[in-house]
């Protein structure tokens, strides 16, 4: 049991502490969801008139018009609070409109109602129109039901029994997210009030549509100017050149600037006689004819009377008096001249008095007849009592009604009611929907109206404010307002950080703190820390796991400055650097570089870490090592001269190292021979001493281009081109032979030519290639003759007789089998040999 009850608690606690942190979480997170959200709306409102802006230019002087800005910004605040929390309000059941919810618009006033409202106050309404009323009449009249806050009248057949969009297109619009609440995401295309021919051109919107933006060519109202380009919603426009249409006068024309309708009354005055002719005024010349207060007073046509009607139109017309007449009961009938009167005929009056039961017993007689003195039965006005009494006096009796009145709530009480009481006079004074007034209406049935009152919901410095129906106070958020706080600060300075109008308390101050510190006297540039918050400690421990543990408290308190931080330049131990140190660490300090001061090698330095050096010598400068660097244990590391391969033997030292004596193998030019000079020569030599020490004193043993060797001795680069042996040169016949230097046979291009002797051995070589060239063309023809005359004997077939027959075989010499190869080898023998004879050197 204890377990679970702990379970349970558990969960508890649990669940308190995530509430907790999704409020802190939604809290803080606020401002930045509000402006997400009004990205998002503004991109949703901008898409919403896109296809309308297109199409309008509102900064055109020549198409601008006051109305319509004023009427666009009033469908763009319709848009905008649609998406705002408590914004749209139904008036009914004084409750938001949600997104989610099926709702109606008004098309008067364009206010939004819940669906389930408005219909319940269609039919209550047409219910309380229609109980007064007769049976007879049930069924026969269409009664009207109004809107709850323009009272715009519908009729029964208007009452809404779907949801649709705005536009009405499409029945239960689904909910998107990234169009208008309630809104299909269509173009509207509802037609202009006033109907102008074309469609709104919004995306499905609430409120009214915009005016029209289309362009239209119209002229002015008086049709003097040419017709220009206006906006159809604007398209009457004026010249404000004089109207000069005629006036009703007849005289005058319209001296006013072009405009609308018909023209005023002429303003002009002027003298004119009344309509008899009697008296002339001053009058506006727009009502010529008026009327004095003066008796016609003409002469009748009768001569013995004169006219006695006010100021009158046209002739004065017949006397009365003349004629016949009737006595005053009109029962006999007299002609007598005017001037004479009508005599009484003698008979009862018999005129039904004013009771409207007897009629006047007097005989005929002048005036009105007397009161009726009959004494009668009478019956009260409501039906319940009687009395006898005279016929002139009603009879009221002392019972009050007590029927209902139209309310139903109160009794009639009126003393003899004949039964039409009434409506209640009474007020209603039932409490409404707000919760804060009384309905002011008279007494009546049903539901009472929304409160009409508006109530302002203001932000914390009350600058901005938003006006809301009286009830939603309580559940509206204050509006955003964008006025600087103008609270007094909390802290030591004079005035506080700009921020912006807001509830609660201050945001902590985060301007520089500037209070004197008491060691340096720097000014503190720290954050404000008056207020800082501080968690509380001590607080009570919980005794068990079932009590909830209570938020962490803070307080606030004034913390003290934090350690100055001025910066204060400080010089190292070792005289590296000058750094800038806070105020409150000031001393000497080590800059973690290595010392670097030169030791007495004067090759190396010290690397100890930056630390403090005694200067022996104050002319050394503080490059000098001290006896607190480190003493140098290293070898010579100096480099050696070029080409010296071998270190130096003595410790690190200052100055120049010694020569050095050690041997080194090299090779001479040739590279043939081995030489061991000292390591100092060589380093110290220039080019030809060098030279000299690399010569091994020998033939170089390199050869020439020509191919005969070298004949100077070993030495450096390429071997000089002047070889002077003796060559040999032969003619191209191999026949003359003679012997040259050989550089000049290279340089001059030398060469032996064939003499007679040569062309006449040359011209017979030649006759005997012929020779034997013609005789292998015979052989070559017998040869073919002999293979023609075989493959015909073949064709022919054998011969009967003589079959056989003695062939003789003829054995060829080696001449004739091979000559046809021993001839081309034979020259080529014969050209080897020559080149050989012409080119063979001694």
């Amino acid at each position: 049991m204890s377990q679970r009850k702990f379970e349970e608690i558990k969960k508890a606690n649990q669940a308190a502490a995530k509430k907790l942190v999704e409020e802190h979480f939604s809290s803080s997170s606020e401002e930045e969801g509000d402006e997400d959200f009004e990205g998002k709306q503004g991109k949703i409102v901008a898409n919403t008139f896109i296809t309308y802006t297109t199409q309008t230019v509102w900064f055109e002087p020549l198409y601008c018009h006051d109305g319509d800005i004023r009427e666009l910004e009033r469908t763009k605040q319709y848009v905008n609070e649609a998406f705002q929390a408590g914004a749209m309000t139904c008036l009914i059941c004084i409750a938001s409109v949600k997104r989610n919810q099926a709702v109606w618009s008004c098309s008067g006033c364009f206010c939004i109602f819940h669906m389930p409202c408005i219909q319940k106050w269609a039919k209550d309404s047409q219910f309380l129109i229609s109980s007064p009323l007769t049976d007879d009449d049930f069924g026969k009249r269409d009664y009207s039901w109004p809107c709850p806050k323009c009272r715009f009248e519908y009729k029964r057949s208007d009452t809404p029994s779907r949801y649709y969009c705005y536009c009405g297109k499409i029945e239960d619009p689904p909910l998107d997210p990234w169009l208008v609440p309630h809104s299909c995401g269509q173009v509207c295309e509802r037609e202009f009030k006033p109907p102008c021919g074309h469609k709104c051109l919004l995306l499905c919107h609430p409120g009214p549509c915009p005016p029209c933006p289309k362009m239209v060519t119209t002229t002015c109202y008086c049709k003097k100017a040419k017709p220009i380009p206006r906006r159809c919603s604007a398209k009457e426009w004026s010249c404000q050149l004089p109207c000069g249409r005629k006036l009703l006068c007849g005289q005058h024309k319209c001296e006013n600037p072009c405009h609308a309708g018909s023209c005023p009354p002429c303003p002009r005055v002027s003298r004119q006689k009344c309509v008899c002719g009697k008296q002339v005024a001053e009058r506006s010349c727009a009502s010529p004819l008026w009327h004095c207060d003066q008796v016609c007073g003409k002469t009748l046509p009768c001569g013995n009377h004169t006219c006695e009607r006010v100021c009158h139109v046209g002739v004065c017309g017949e006397c009365p008096r003349s004629g016949k007449r009737f006595c005053p009961c009109q029962k006999s009938k007299f002609s007598l001249p005017c001037t004479e009167d009508v005599p009484t005929c003698g008979d009862s009056c018999d005129k039904v008095l004013e009771c409207g039961i007897h009629r006047c017993s007097q005989r005929c007689h002048r005036g009105p007849c007397e009161t009726c003195r009959q004494e009668v039965e009478k019956q009260c006005r409501c039906g319940k009592h009687t009395k006898r009494m005279p016929c002139h006096k009603p009879y009221l009796c002392e019972t009050k009604c007590v029927k209902m009145r139209d309310c139903q709530k109160h009794q009639c009480r009126r003393k003899c009611c004949p039964g039409n009481c009434p409506p209640c006079d009474q007020n209603c004074g039932r409490t409404l929907g707000c919760r804060n007034h009384k309905c002011p209406s008279v007494c009546h049935r049903g539901s009472c109206y929304p409160c009409p009152e508006t109530v302002d919901v203001k932000c914390s410095c009350g600058n901005t404010k938003v006006t809301v129906p009286c009830g939603r106070e309580r559940t509206t958020r204050p509006p955003k307002c964008k006025e600087q706080c103008s609270r007094p600060p909390t802290c030591h300075h004079t005035s506080q950080e700009k921020h912006r109008c807001h509830f609660g308390s201050c945001p902590p101050c985060h301007q520089p703190c500037q209070k004197v510190l008491e060691k340096c006297g720097h000014l503190c540039p720290a954050p404000c820390h008056d207020q800082a918050l501080i968690k509380q400690t001590g607080r009570h421990q919980p005794t068990g796991p079932w009590e909830q543990p209570s938020e962490p408290a803070f307080i606030q308190t004034a913390l003290p400055c934090p350690p100055c931080q001025v910066p204060i330049p400080m010089e190292c131990l070792g005289k590296h650097e000058v750094s800038p140190l806070p105020c409150h660490a000031v001393g000497p300090y080590s800059c973690k570089r290595v010392c670097g001061r030169t030791l007495g090698c004067q090759n190396h330095t010290c690397m100890k870490e930056c630390h403090k050096v005694t200067e022996v010598d104050a002319s050394t400068g503080k490059n000098k090592a001290g006896p607190e660097c480190l003493q140098c244990e290293e070898g010579c590391s100096k480099s050696r001269p070029p080409g010296c391969p071998h270190p130096c033997v003595l410790p690190c030292h200052p100055g120049e190292c010694p020569p050095c004596v050690q041997m080194l193998r090299i090779k001479c030019h040739c590279k043939i021979t081995s030489l061991y000079v000292e390591c100092r020569k060589i380093t110290t030599a220039d080019v030809n001493e060098k030279n000299l020490l690399s010569c091994c004193k020998n033939q170089c043993p390199k050869e020439l281009p020509c191919g005969h060797r070298c004949k100077e001795m070993c030495h450096p680069g390429e071997c000089p081109f002047n070889c002077n042996q003796k060559v040999k040169l032969r003619c191209p016949c191999k026949r003359i032979k003679k012997e040259l230097q050989c550089n000049k046979v290279r340089e001059n291009q030398i060469s032996i030519e064939c003499d007679t002797t040569c062309k006449e051995m040359k011209r017979k070589a030649s006759e005997i290639k012929e020779a034997e060239a013609k005789a292998a063309l015979e052989e070559e023809k017998r040869r073919q003759q002999a293979e023609l005359e075989a493959f015909e004997n073949r064709l022919k077939g054998r011969r009967k007789k003589n079959r056989k027959r003695d062939e003789v075989a003829v054995e060829l010499t080696l001449w004739q089998k091979y000559r046809y190869c021993l001839l081309p080898l034979g020259a080529v023998v014969v050209l080897v040999f020559a080149w050989y004879i012409a080119y063979d050197v001694d």
